[in-house]
Protein backbone atom coordinates (compact mmCIF):
# COMPACT_ATOMS: atom_id res chain seq x y z
CA UNK A 1 0.00 0.00 0.00
CA UNK A 2 1.46 3.36 -1.11
CA UNK A 3 1.74 5.96 1.87
CA UNK A 4 -0.99 8.61 -0.01
CA UNK A 5 -3.46 5.07 0.72
CA UNK A 6 -2.59 4.96 4.43
CA UNK A 7 -2.33 8.21 5.04
CA UNK A 8 -6.31 8.32 4.24
CA UNK A 9 -6.71 5.46 5.79
CA UNK A 10 -5.38 7.23 9.31
CA UNK A 11 -7.18 10.20 8.61
CA UNK A 12 -10.63 8.20 8.20
CA UNK A 13 -10.01 6.26 11.32
CA UNK A 14 -9.08 9.88 13.44
CA UNK A 15 -12.20 11.28 12.03
CA UNK A 16 -14.71 8.41 12.14
CA UNK A 17 -13.26 7.77 15.85
CA UNK A 18 -13.31 12.06 16.98
CA UNK A 19 -17.15 11.95 15.94
CA UNK A 20 -18.23 8.60 17.34
CA UNK A 21 -17.01 10.11 20.65
CA UNK A 22 -19.19 12.95 20.69
CA UNK A 23 -22.26 10.76 20.06
CA UNK A 24 -20.97 7.58 22.43
CA UNK A 25 -21.67 9.44 26.01
CA UNK A 26 -19.91 6.86 28.30
CA UNK A 27 -16.78 7.91 29.30
CA UNK A 28 -15.06 4.30 29.67
CA UNK A 29 -15.84 3.70 25.89
CA UNK A 30 -14.89 6.80 25.17
CA UNK A 31 -11.11 6.43 26.29
CA UNK A 32 -11.45 2.42 24.80
CA UNK A 33 -12.49 4.03 21.53
CA UNK A 34 -8.98 6.61 22.02
CA UNK A 35 -6.82 3.89 22.69
CA UNK A 36 -7.48 1.95 19.76
CA UNK A 37 -7.54 5.22 17.54
CA UNK A 38 -3.46 5.27 19.17
CA UNK A 39 -2.98 2.22 17.97
CA UNK A 40 -4.04 2.79 14.79
CA UNK A 41 -1.78 5.36 14.38
CA UNK A 42 1.33 3.53 14.95
CA UNK A 43 0.09 0.99 12.74
CA UNK A 44 -2.90 1.23 10.17
CA UNK A 45 -2.91 -2.46 8.86
CA UNK A 46 -3.37 -3.84 12.59
CA UNK A 47 -6.50 -5.97 12.00
CA UNK A 48 -7.01 -7.05 15.76
CA UNK A 49 -7.40 -3.12 16.47
CA UNK A 50 -10.24 -2.90 13.34
CA UNK A 51 -11.98 -5.51 14.45
CA UNK A 52 -12.10 -4.82 18.14
CA UNK A 53 -13.06 -1.25 17.69
CA UNK A 54 -15.74 -2.32 15.48
CA UNK A 55 -17.27 -5.17 17.82
CA UNK A 56 -17.14 -1.86 20.20
CA UNK A 57 -19.24 0.23 17.98
CA UNK A 58 -21.68 -2.53 17.56
CA UNK A 59 -22.12 -2.97 21.07
CA UNK A 60 -23.60 1.18 21.09
CA UNK A 61 -25.48 0.94 17.89
CA UNK A 62 -22.95 2.68 15.75
CA UNK A 63 -23.64 0.20 12.86
CA UNK A 64 -22.20 1.72 9.55
CA UNK A 65 -18.79 2.84 11.95
CA UNK A 66 -18.75 -0.73 12.61
CA UNK A 67 -18.83 -1.93 9.06
CA UNK A 68 -16.22 0.37 8.07
CA UNK A 69 -13.80 -0.93 10.90
CA UNK A 70 -14.55 -4.31 10.35
CA UNK A 71 -13.78 -3.91 6.39
CA UNK A 72 -10.75 -2.89 7.08
CA UNK A 73 -10.05 -6.05 9.37
CA UNK A 74 -11.07 -8.25 6.57
CA UNK A 75 -9.18 -6.48 4.42
CA UNK A 76 -6.03 -7.12 6.73
CA UNK A 77 -6.83 -10.27 8.43
CA UNK A 78 -5.06 -13.50 7.57
CA UNK A 79 -6.91 -15.38 4.42
CA UNK A 80 -6.54 -18.41 6.26
CA UNK A 81 -8.09 -17.94 9.45
CA UNK A 82 -5.09 -18.69 11.40
CA UNK A 83 -5.88 -16.46 14.17
CA UNK A 84 -9.55 -16.64 14.14
CA UNK A 85 -10.16 -13.42 13.48
CA UNK A 86 -11.66 -13.72 9.51
CA UNK A 87 -14.26 -15.85 10.93
CA UNK A 88 -14.93 -13.81 13.70
CA UNK A 89 -14.59 -10.47 11.42
CA UNK A 90 -17.71 -12.07 9.08
CA UNK A 91 -19.92 -13.16 11.42
CA UNK A 92 -19.79 -9.49 12.90
CA UNK A 93 -20.19 -8.25 9.45
CA UNK A 94 -23.53 -10.65 9.32
CA UNK A 95 -24.93 -9.36 12.29
CA UNK A 96 -24.20 -5.53 11.53
CA UNK A 97 -26.08 -6.14 7.44
CA UNK A 98 -28.89 -7.86 9.36
CA UNK A 99 -29.59 -4.41 11.55
CA UNK A 100 -29.15 -2.17 8.91
CA UNK A 101 -31.69 -4.04 6.40
CA UNK A 102 -29.33 -5.86 4.18
CA UNK A 103 -29.71 -9.47 4.89
CA UNK A 104 -28.62 -10.59 1.48
CA UNK A 105 -25.65 -9.37 2.10
CA UNK A 106 -25.70 -10.53 5.60
CA UNK A 107 -26.14 -14.50 4.18
CA UNK A 108 -23.08 -13.73 1.74
CA UNK A 109 -20.65 -13.34 4.85
CA UNK A 110 -22.46 -15.78 7.05
CA UNK A 111 -21.65 -18.58 4.06
CA UNK A 112 -17.96 -17.59 4.11
CA UNK A 113 -18.14 -17.97 7.79
CA UNK A 114 -19.56 -21.63 7.47
CA UNK A 115 -16.65 -22.24 4.48
CA UNK A 116 -14.21 -21.00 7.26
CA UNK A 117 -15.87 -23.19 10.18
CA UNK A 118 -18.39 -26.09 9.46
CA UNK A 119 -18.54 -26.88 12.92
CA UNK A 120 -19.51 -23.53 14.33
CA UNK A 121 -23.44 -24.47 15.80
CA UNK A 122 -23.98 -20.20 16.24
CA UNK A 123 -22.43 -19.32 12.33
CA UNK A 124 -25.29 -22.12 10.99
CA UNK A 125 -27.63 -20.93 13.30
CA UNK A 126 -27.36 -17.43 11.99
CA UNK A 127 -27.41 -18.20 8.64
CA UNK A 128 -30.81 -20.68 8.98
CA UNK A 129 -32.22 -17.56 10.51
CA UNK A 130 -31.21 -15.48 7.83
CA UNK A 131 -32.26 -17.65 5.02
CA UNK A 132 -35.78 -17.92 6.56
CA UNK A 133 -35.89 -13.80 6.78
CA UNK A 134 -35.49 -13.61 3.11
CA UNK A 135 -37.96 -16.74 2.19
CA UNK A 136 -35.56 -19.63 1.24
CA UNK A 137 -37.42 -21.93 3.19
CA UNK A 138 -35.45 -24.92 2.22
CA UNK A 139 -31.84 -24.22 2.75
CA UNK A 140 -32.92 -22.66 6.43
CA UNK A 141 -34.45 -26.17 7.10
CA UNK A 142 -31.31 -27.67 5.98
CA UNK A 143 -29.49 -25.77 8.32
CA UNK A 144 -31.74 -26.15 11.15
CA UNK A 145 -31.89 -30.12 10.72
CA UNK A 146 -27.83 -29.73 10.53
CA UNK A 147 -27.72 -28.24 14.21
CA UNK A 148 -30.26 -30.84 15.18
CA UNK A 149 -27.82 -33.82 13.92
CA UNK A 150 -24.52 -31.80 16.04
CA UNK A 151 -27.05 -31.56 19.25
CA UNK A 152 -30.02 -33.53 19.11
CA UNK A 153 -31.43 -31.46 22.39
CA UNK A 154 -31.50 -28.04 20.73
CA UNK A 155 -34.33 -26.08 21.05
CA UNK A 156 -33.50 -23.74 19.08
CA UNK A 157 -33.42 -26.18 16.42
CA UNK A 158 -36.93 -27.47 16.93
CA UNK A 159 -38.29 -23.61 16.95
CA UNK A 160 -36.47 -22.96 13.57
CA UNK A 161 -38.26 -25.60 12.32
CA UNK A 162 -41.31 -24.52 14.09
CA UNK A 163 -41.02 -21.13 12.42
CA UNK A 164 -40.13 -22.77 8.69
CA UNK A 165 -43.29 -24.60 9.71
CA UNK A 166 -45.67 -21.34 9.90
CA UNK A 167 -44.21 -19.86 6.99
CA UNK A 168 -45.19 -23.29 4.49
CA UNK A 169 -48.46 -22.93 6.36
CA UNK A 170 -48.25 -26.42 8.29
CA UNK A 171 -49.65 -25.04 11.82
CA UNK A 172 -50.05 -28.68 13.02
CA UNK A 173 -46.15 -29.77 12.40
CA UNK A 174 -45.45 -26.48 14.01
CA UNK A 175 -47.45 -27.15 17.19
CA UNK A 176 -45.75 -30.72 17.32
CA UNK A 177 -42.11 -29.06 17.06
CA UNK A 178 -43.29 -25.94 19.41
CA UNK A 179 -44.67 -28.67 22.32
CA UNK A 180 -41.05 -30.53 21.67
CA UNK A 181 -38.96 -27.39 22.10
CA UNK A 182 -40.68 -26.91 25.51
CA UNK A 183 -40.14 -30.78 26.56
CA UNK A 184 -36.38 -29.71 26.38
CA UNK A 185 -36.53 -26.99 29.32
CA UNK A 186 -39.69 -27.05 30.83
CA UNK A 187 -38.51 -24.97 33.82
CA UNK A 188 -36.75 -22.11 31.41
CA UNK A 189 -38.69 -18.80 31.03
CA UNK A 190 -37.14 -18.94 27.32
CA UNK A 191 -38.60 -22.01 26.06
CA UNK A 192 -41.76 -20.50 26.56
CA UNK A 193 -41.56 -17.44 25.16
CA UNK A 194 -39.67 -19.18 22.14
CA UNK A 195 -42.62 -20.59 21.78
CA UNK A 196 -45.05 -17.57 22.27
CA UNK A 197 -43.14 -15.71 19.59
CA UNK A 198 -43.64 -18.46 17.02
CA UNK A 199 -47.74 -19.13 18.47
CA UNK A 200 -47.83 -15.50 18.07
CA UNK A 201 -46.94 -15.77 14.25
CA UNK A 202 -49.68 -18.30 13.74
CA UNK A 203 -52.36 -15.90 14.81
CA UNK A 204 -52.25 -18.22 18.44
CA UNK A 205 -53.15 -14.90 20.51
CA UNK A 206 -54.26 -17.17 23.42
CA UNK A 207 -51.09 -19.58 23.38
CA UNK A 208 -48.80 -16.69 23.35
CA UNK A 209 -49.70 -14.96 25.89
CA UNK A 210 -50.27 -18.53 27.82
CA UNK A 211 -46.77 -18.58 27.48
CA UNK A 212 -45.42 -15.55 28.19
CA UNK A 213 -47.00 -15.39 31.44
CA UNK A 214 -45.70 -19.44 32.44
CA UNK A 215 -42.45 -17.41 31.61
CA UNK A 216 -43.10 -14.75 33.99
CA UNK A 217 -44.49 -17.56 36.89
CA UNK A 218 -41.00 -19.24 36.32
CA UNK A 219 -39.57 -15.80 36.85
CA UNK A 220 -41.14 -13.09 38.15
CA UNK A 221 -38.71 -10.28 37.21
CA UNK A 222 -38.13 -11.84 33.70
CA UNK A 223 -37.60 -8.15 31.75
CA UNK A 224 -37.91 -10.22 28.28
CA UNK A 225 -41.31 -11.25 29.74
CA UNK A 226 -42.93 -8.69 30.78
CA UNK A 227 -41.52 -6.25 27.64
CA UNK A 228 -42.90 -9.36 25.49
CA UNK A 229 -46.29 -8.81 27.68
CA UNK A 230 -46.62 -5.24 26.69
CA UNK A 231 -45.72 -5.58 23.17
CA UNK A 232 -48.85 -8.04 23.21
CA UNK A 233 -51.27 -5.15 24.55
CA UNK A 234 -50.01 -2.68 22.31
CA UNK A 235 -50.63 -5.01 19.21
CA UNK A 236 -53.70 -7.22 20.70
CA UNK A 237 -55.34 -5.77 23.93
CA UNK A 238 -58.13 -7.81 24.23
CA UNK A 239 -56.26 -11.09 24.73
CA UNK A 240 -53.40 -9.48 26.79
CA UNK A 241 -56.01 -8.55 29.27
CA UNK A 242 -58.43 -11.54 28.67
CA UNK A 243 -55.18 -13.95 29.21
CA UNK A 244 -54.34 -11.67 32.54
CA UNK A 245 -57.92 -12.37 33.79
CA UNK A 246 -57.90 -15.82 33.23
CA UNK A 247 -54.14 -16.20 35.35
CA UNK A 248 -55.83 -13.43 38.22
CA UNK A 249 -58.86 -15.98 38.69
CA UNK A 250 -56.25 -18.87 38.64
CA UNK A 251 -54.00 -16.95 41.63
CA UNK A 252 -56.21 -14.01 42.80
CA UNK A 253 -53.16 -13.18 44.91
CA UNK A 254 -50.66 -12.53 42.79
CA UNK A 255 -50.19 -8.81 42.62
CA UNK A 256 -48.00 -8.71 39.62
CA UNK A 257 -50.33 -10.14 37.34
CA UNK A 258 -52.96 -7.63 38.99
CA UNK A 259 -50.59 -4.72 38.62
CA UNK A 260 -49.82 -5.87 34.88
CA UNK A 261 -52.97 -5.93 33.90
CA UNK A 262 -53.82 -2.56 35.17
CA UNK A 263 -50.54 -1.04 33.77
CA UNK A 264 -51.36 -2.17 30.86
CA UNK A 265 -55.38 -1.22 31.18
CA UNK A 266 -53.84 2.40 31.86
CA UNK A 267 -51.50 2.54 28.83
CA UNK A 268 -54.30 1.89 26.47
CA UNK A 269 -56.56 4.89 28.44
CA UNK A 270 -59.35 2.73 29.90
CA UNK A 271 -58.60 4.15 33.25
CA UNK A 272 -61.65 2.51 35.19
CA UNK A 273 -59.97 -0.63 35.03
CA UNK A 274 -56.93 0.08 35.95
CA UNK A 275 -58.15 2.04 38.94
CA UNK A 276 -60.15 -0.54 40.34
CA UNK A 277 -56.73 -2.99 40.07
CA UNK A 278 -54.26 -0.61 41.48
CA UNK A 279 -56.84 -0.19 44.31
CA UNK A 280 -57.33 -3.41 44.75
CA UNK A 281 -53.30 -4.25 45.33
CA UNK A 282 -53.48 -1.49 47.53
CA UNK A 283 -56.79 -2.40 49.77
CA UNK A 284 -54.84 -6.14 50.17
CA UNK A 285 -51.61 -5.08 50.43
CA UNK A 286 -50.38 -6.94 47.50
CA UNK A 287 -47.93 -4.09 46.95
CA UNK A 288 -46.87 -1.26 49.09
CA UNK A 289 -45.76 1.11 46.34
CA UNK A 290 -45.89 4.74 45.76
CA UNK A 291 -46.69 4.43 42.33
CA UNK A 292 -49.55 2.70 42.41
CA UNK A 293 -50.88 6.24 43.76
CA UNK A 294 -49.10 8.35 40.95
CA UNK A 295 -50.89 5.46 38.62
CA UNK A 296 -54.27 6.16 40.10
CA UNK A 297 -53.26 10.29 39.61
CA UNK A 298 -52.79 9.80 36.16
CA UNK A 299 -55.80 8.04 35.23
CA UNK A 300 -58.34 10.58 37.60
CA UNK A 301 -56.52 13.61 35.76
CA UNK A 302 -57.78 11.47 32.45
CA UNK A 303 -61.18 10.97 33.42
CA UNK A 304 -61.38 14.79 34.90
CA UNK A 305 -61.43 13.83 38.32
CA UNK A 306 -58.76 16.52 39.50
CA UNK A 307 -59.87 16.61 43.45
CA UNK A 308 -59.18 13.00 43.67
CA UNK A 309 -56.56 13.02 41.40
CA UNK A 310 -54.49 15.67 43.54
CA UNK A 311 -55.24 13.18 45.97
CA UNK A 312 -53.34 10.35 45.09
CA UNK A 313 -51.00 12.32 43.69
CA UNK A 314 -50.33 14.16 47.25
CA UNK A 315 -49.98 10.91 48.41
CA UNK A 316 -47.64 9.57 45.80
CA UNK A 317 -45.52 12.76 46.64
CA UNK A 318 -45.27 12.18 50.49
CA UNK A 319 -44.71 8.11 50.19
CA UNK A 320 -41.59 8.63 47.76
CA UNK A 321 -40.22 11.60 50.40
CA UNK A 322 -40.33 14.07 47.01
CA UNK A 323 -37.40 13.02 45.05
CA UNK A 324 -39.66 11.82 41.76
CA UNK A 325 -39.79 14.19 39.11
CA UNK A 326 -42.95 12.82 37.31
CA UNK A 327 -44.86 13.24 40.15
CA UNK A 328 -44.84 16.91 40.38
CA UNK A 329 -44.96 17.35 36.38
CA UNK A 330 -48.56 15.38 37.34
CA UNK A 331 -49.59 17.56 39.97
CA UNK A 332 -48.56 20.60 37.38
CA UNK A 333 -50.86 18.98 35.45
CA UNK A 334 -53.54 18.72 37.96
CA UNK A 335 -53.41 21.74 39.29
CA UNK A 336 -53.68 23.79 35.55
CA UNK A 337 -56.42 21.77 34.72
CA UNK A 338 -57.84 23.42 37.51
CA UNK A 339 -56.97 26.88 37.18
CA UNK A 340 -54.31 26.94 39.68
CA UNK A 341 -51.50 28.66 37.49
CA UNK A 342 -49.35 29.80 40.17
CA UNK A 343 -49.36 26.47 42.43
CA UNK A 344 -49.05 24.74 38.77
CA UNK A 345 -45.54 26.83 38.28
CA UNK A 346 -44.45 25.90 41.48
CA UNK A 347 -45.18 21.86 41.00
CA UNK A 348 -43.25 22.24 37.82
CA UNK A 349 -40.26 24.35 38.98
CA UNK A 350 -39.72 21.14 41.32
CA UNK A 351 -39.80 19.00 39.32
CA UNK A 352 -37.18 20.94 37.29
CA UNK A 353 -35.46 21.08 40.44
CA UNK A 354 -35.11 17.64 40.90
CA UNK A 355 -34.00 16.68 37.06
CA UNK A 356 -33.31 19.64 34.85
CA UNK A 357 -33.38 17.57 31.38
CA UNK A 358 -36.58 15.40 32.46
CA UNK A 359 -38.06 16.84 28.94
CA UNK A 360 -41.76 16.06 29.84
CA UNK A 361 -41.17 18.58 33.20
CA UNK A 362 -39.88 21.79 30.34
CA UNK A 363 -42.98 20.73 28.07
CA UNK A 364 -45.14 20.98 31.46
CA UNK A 365 -43.64 24.15 32.72
CA UNK A 366 -43.21 26.09 29.08
CA UNK A 367 -47.60 25.17 28.85
CA UNK A 368 -47.86 27.03 32.37
CA UNK A 369 -46.09 29.63 31.07
CA UNK A 370 -47.99 29.71 28.27
CA UNK A 371 -51.29 30.19 30.43
CA UNK A 372 -49.46 33.04 32.04
CA UNK A 373 -48.59 34.89 28.98
CA UNK A 374 -45.32 34.96 29.09
CA UNK A 375 -44.37 33.18 25.81
CA UNK A 376 -40.53 34.08 25.43
CA UNK A 377 -39.86 32.34 28.54
CA UNK A 378 -42.11 29.46 27.35
CA UNK A 379 -40.48 29.01 23.86
CA UNK A 380 -37.06 29.17 26.00
CA UNK A 381 -37.87 26.52 27.64
CA UNK A 382 -39.36 24.44 24.90
CA UNK A 383 -35.62 25.50 22.87
CA UNK A 384 -33.89 23.68 26.56
CA UNK A 385 -36.38 20.70 26.20
CA UNK A 386 -35.55 20.54 22.28
CA UNK A 387 -31.25 20.28 22.93
CA UNK A 388 -32.08 17.75 25.57
CA UNK A 389 -34.00 15.33 22.92
CA UNK A 390 -33.44 16.60 19.81
CA UNK A 391 -35.73 13.83 18.13
CA UNK A 392 -39.30 14.72 20.06
CA UNK A 393 -41.31 16.06 17.53
CA UNK A 394 -44.11 17.22 19.98
CA UNK A 395 -41.50 20.15 21.27
CA UNK A 396 -41.21 21.77 18.36
CA UNK A 397 -44.56 21.88 17.06
CA UNK A 398 -45.11 22.89 20.71
CA UNK A 399 -42.47 25.70 20.21
CA UNK A 400 -44.39 26.76 16.08
CA UNK A 401 -47.73 27.11 18.23
CA UNK A 402 -46.36 29.45 20.06
CA UNK A 403 -44.91 31.59 17.39
CA UNK A 404 -47.70 31.34 15.28
CA UNK A 405 -50.94 31.81 18.04
CA UNK A 406 -49.46 34.30 20.09
CA UNK A 407 -45.70 36.69 18.89
CA UNK A 408 -47.04 36.61 15.74
CA UNK A 409 -44.07 34.97 13.94
CA UNK A 410 -44.93 33.10 11.16
CA UNK A 411 -41.47 32.74 9.74
CA UNK A 412 -40.15 30.82 12.58
CA UNK A 413 -43.46 28.85 13.35
CA UNK A 414 -42.99 27.08 10.08
CA UNK A 415 -39.20 26.74 10.56
CA UNK A 416 -40.11 24.46 13.83
CA UNK A 417 -43.27 22.97 12.07
CA UNK A 418 -40.39 21.64 9.70
CA UNK A 419 -37.98 20.62 11.82
CA UNK A 420 -40.77 18.48 13.19
CA UNK A 421 -41.09 16.68 10.15
CA UNK A 422 -37.45 16.26 9.94
CA UNK A 423 -37.35 14.16 13.10
CA UNK A 424 -35.91 10.64 12.21
CA UNK A 425 -36.92 7.94 13.95
CA UNK A 426 -40.71 7.89 13.32
CA UNK A 427 -42.41 4.98 11.05
CA UNK A 428 -44.92 6.35 8.36
CA UNK A 429 -47.56 4.88 10.55
CA UNK A 430 -46.01 6.00 13.49
CA UNK A 431 -49.23 8.61 14.96
CA UNK A 432 -46.35 9.56 17.76
CA UNK A 433 -44.71 11.76 14.89
CA UNK A 434 -47.66 14.08 14.63
CA UNK A 435 -46.28 14.46 11.22
CA UNK A 436 -49.98 15.62 9.52
CA UNK A 437 -50.66 17.92 12.03
CA UNK A 438 -47.33 19.81 10.90
CA UNK A 439 -48.23 19.08 7.62
CA UNK A 440 -51.39 20.91 7.72
CA UNK A 441 -49.92 23.49 9.07
CA UNK A 442 -47.92 24.46 6.48
CA UNK A 443 -50.33 23.81 4.19
CA UNK A 444 -49.41 20.68 2.98
CA UNK A 445 -52.59 19.57 3.34
CA UNK A 446 -53.12 16.63 0.86
CA UNK A 447 -49.87 14.93 2.22
CA UNK A 448 -51.58 15.49 5.71
CA UNK A 449 -54.82 13.92 4.50
CA UNK A 450 -52.89 11.21 2.79
CA UNK A 451 -50.54 10.59 6.02
CA UNK A 452 -53.74 11.04 8.55
CA UNK A 453 -56.12 8.29 6.15
CA UNK A 454 -53.10 5.97 6.52
CA UNK A 455 -53.04 5.78 9.98
CA UNK A 456 -56.71 5.17 10.19
CA UNK A 457 -56.96 2.88 7.87
CA UNK A 458 -53.87 0.40 7.77
CA UNK A 459 -53.05 1.07 11.89
CA UNK A 460 -55.16 -1.42 14.23
CA UNK A 461 -56.72 0.92 16.53
CA UNK A 462 -56.76 -1.00 19.84
CA UNK A 463 -57.51 1.84 21.95
CA UNK A 464 -59.43 4.65 19.95
CA UNK A 465 -56.01 6.83 20.27
CA UNK A 466 -55.45 7.16 16.33
CA UNK A 467 -59.06 7.84 16.11
CA UNK A 468 -58.70 10.59 18.92
CA UNK A 469 -55.95 12.38 16.91
CA UNK A 470 -58.25 11.93 13.98
CA UNK A 471 -61.05 13.93 15.65
CA UNK A 472 -58.50 16.04 16.30
CA UNK A 473 -56.98 16.09 13.02
CA UNK A 474 -60.41 16.40 10.73
CA UNK A 475 -62.26 19.41 12.47
CA UNK A 476 -58.92 21.40 11.92
CA UNK A 477 -59.59 20.91 8.36
CA UNK A 478 -63.01 21.68 8.18
CA UNK A 479 -63.98 17.74 7.96
CA UNK A 480 -67.08 17.49 10.54
CA UNK A 481 -68.56 14.62 9.32
CA UNK A 482 -65.22 12.55 9.56
CA UNK A 483 -63.96 14.23 12.69
CA UNK A 484 -67.36 12.94 14.34
CA UNK A 485 -66.44 9.50 12.51
CA UNK A 486 -63.52 9.35 14.59
CA UNK A 487 -65.20 10.31 17.39
CA UNK A 488 -67.82 7.85 17.56
CA UNK A 489 -64.91 4.67 17.06
CA UNK A 490 -62.45 6.18 19.61
CA UNK A 491 -65.20 6.11 21.69
CA UNK A 492 -66.06 2.59 21.10
CA UNK A 493 -62.78 1.06 21.66
CA UNK A 494 -62.71 2.58 25.22
CA UNK A 495 -60.72 5.67 24.44
CA UNK A 496 -61.94 7.59 28.08
CA UNK A 497 -59.50 10.36 28.29
CA UNK A 498 -62.42 12.73 29.39
CA UNK A 499 -59.57 15.24 29.78
CA UNK A 500 -58.28 15.42 26.31
CA UNK A 501 -62.10 15.27 24.80
CA UNK A 502 -63.22 18.21 27.22
CA UNK A 503 -60.44 20.36 28.55
CA UNK A 504 -57.00 20.02 27.24
CA UNK A 505 -56.70 22.77 25.10
CA UNK A 506 -52.38 22.34 24.66
CA UNK A 507 -50.74 23.28 21.32
CA UNK A 508 -52.99 23.00 18.24
CA UNK A 509 -53.70 18.89 18.34
CA UNK A 510 -56.47 18.91 20.64
CA UNK A 511 -60.36 18.81 20.66
CA UNK A 512 -61.70 22.01 21.83
CA UNK A 513 -62.99 23.05 18.03
CA UNK A 514 -65.60 20.06 18.66
CA UNK A 515 -67.09 20.92 22.02
CA UNK A 516 -69.33 23.42 20.68
CA UNK A 517 -70.81 20.55 18.11
CA UNK A 518 -74.13 19.52 20.11
CA UNK A 519 -73.33 15.93 17.67
CA UNK A 520 -70.19 15.38 19.61
CA UNK A 521 -71.69 16.17 22.83
CA UNK A 522 -74.54 13.63 22.33
CA UNK A 523 -71.77 10.61 21.81
CA UNK A 524 -70.11 11.54 24.50
CA UNK A 525 -73.03 11.20 26.58
CA UNK A 526 -73.74 8.27 24.86
CA UNK A 527 -70.63 6.79 26.04
CA UNK A 528 -70.51 8.33 29.45
CA UNK A 529 -70.12 4.60 31.05
CA UNK A 530 -66.44 4.81 29.68
CA UNK A 531 -65.64 7.65 32.20
CA UNK A 532 -67.72 6.33 34.86
CA UNK A 533 -70.14 8.59 34.80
Amino acid sequence: MNIFKTTLIVAAALMCTQSAIAIIDNPMTQAVIRAYDQQLRVNPKDHLTWFRRANEYYRHGEYLRALDDVNNALVYAPTDNSDGTRFQAYMLRAGIYNHIGQPEQALADLNSAVALDGQSMQAIYQRANTALELGDYENARQDYLKIQRMNTRSAEALIGLARVAVAQGDYNTATDLLSQSVSFAPNDPESYLQRAAVRKTMGDHNGAIEDILVAMSLNSNNRKAINALFDYGNTNYKATIDGLTAAIERVPGNGMYRYLRATIAQAHYNYLAAIEDFQTIIDHRLYNYHGLNASIARCQLGLSRYDEAMAQIDQAISASGGTVAEYYVVRSRIMRAQGRHDEAIAAASHAMILDREYVPGLIEMALNWVDKKDYEQAVAVLGEASMVDANNPEVYILRAWIHESFLNQPSAARSFYQQALDVEGFADTDVSSLRGFALMALGRTDEGDEWMNNILTTVPDNDGRNNYLGACYWIQRGEDDRALQCVERSLQAGYSDNHNWMDNTDGPVNAGALRDDLRFLRLMQSYNYIFGK
